[in-house]
């Protein structure tokens, strides 16, 4: 039970994927970890997404990506900052950025949160590189959490789309959301159920089933637990907590032994009684 309970902390990965009436999704989302990610949208049947991990970006220095016209030099990365918009006229106010929306934007490294609840904006101050240049510069960028959209740079024959994004995990499957339901207690706002009715599509396995997942009735597939996990402001959306635990059958091993360990006890002590009884008679 306990080596269960070390491999689950280890191993499992909890992400989350919301999701809107009628979307489709082949991803979920760790809120917990971010990425880098450039996206190349030159081929309008397909993007190539390139992503550099958030332990990369802490460690700071210069990142080679293989079939990418352009390095990756990481100026400073923020575990946790406070970005706002630079006002006309604050001449003061240091500009980390020379290209982008991150030039209007002022960033300043906070103290990581350490609340139960307490979410961190990750920050990132990265320069472009090009590869066949010995020198020059594609300009300094602001990434963040904070700046609510993507920016985009034409380079080598592309366009390029940056963000600073929640790492996503990606499914050999696709999920679609076709009805969500939101029931409450009369008379009050307190949640009684809410469910979702999806779709889920997997072309390799020949798969294409309804499924309804609710409160405490969780959908499995593929080694993944699906859990009813909350819903969006507008009840138009849902949010399926999604958990990939390889040794979830370790607490039923666990079980499974300290059963058999009773039953063993249980017939040690029938034997020696019915021992102890018959000899008692014999005499």
């Amino acid at each position: 039970m306990l080596a269960g309970g070390l491999f689950t902390d280890l191993l499992s990965v909890e992400s989350q994927m919301p999701i809107a009436l009628g979307e489709t999704k082949n991803y979920s989302e760790d809120s917990q970890r971010v990425e880098l990610v450039m996206i190349d949208q030159s081929n309008g049947a397909a993007d190539r997404v390139v992503s550099i991990p958030e332990a990369r970006l802490r460690r700071g220095g210069t990142v080679n990506l293989i079939g990418l016209p352009f390095r990756v030099a990481i100026k400073h990365y923020y575990a946790n900052s406070e970005v706002k918009m630079i006002a006309s006229g604050e001449a003061k106010t240091e500009r980390v950025a020379d290209h982008g929306v991150g030039a209007q934007v002022a960033v300043k490294e906070i103290p990581q949160s350490t609340a139960v609840d307490g979410q961190d904006l990750k920050s990132a101050v990265i320069e472009f590189v090009p590869t066949e240049s010995a020198s020059g510069s594609l300009g300094t960028w602001l990434v963040s959490e904070g700046l609510g959209a993507p920016q985009t740079f034409p380079f080598a024959g592309a366009t390029w789309r940056l963000e600073m994004r929640p790492v996503r995990y990606y499914k050999p499957y696709s999920v679609t959301l076709q009805k969500f339901t939101h029931e409450t207690y009369p008379g009050t706002d307190i949640p009684k159920n809410f469910a979702s009715q999806i779709t889920l599509t997997d072309p390799a396995h020949s798969v294409h089933r309804d499924v309804l997942i609710y409160m405490n009735h969780p959908f499995r597939y593929a080694g993944e637990t699906y859990y009813q996990s909350g819903f969006g402001p507008d009840n138009q959306s849902s949010i399926l907590q999604v958990v990939h635990n390889p040794s979830f059958v370790a607490p039923y091993i666990a079980c499974a032994i300290i059963s058999l360990g009773m039953l063993i006890q249980f017939c040690q002590h029938f034997v020696r009684f019915t021992r102890r009884n018959n000899a008692a008679r014999a005499k």
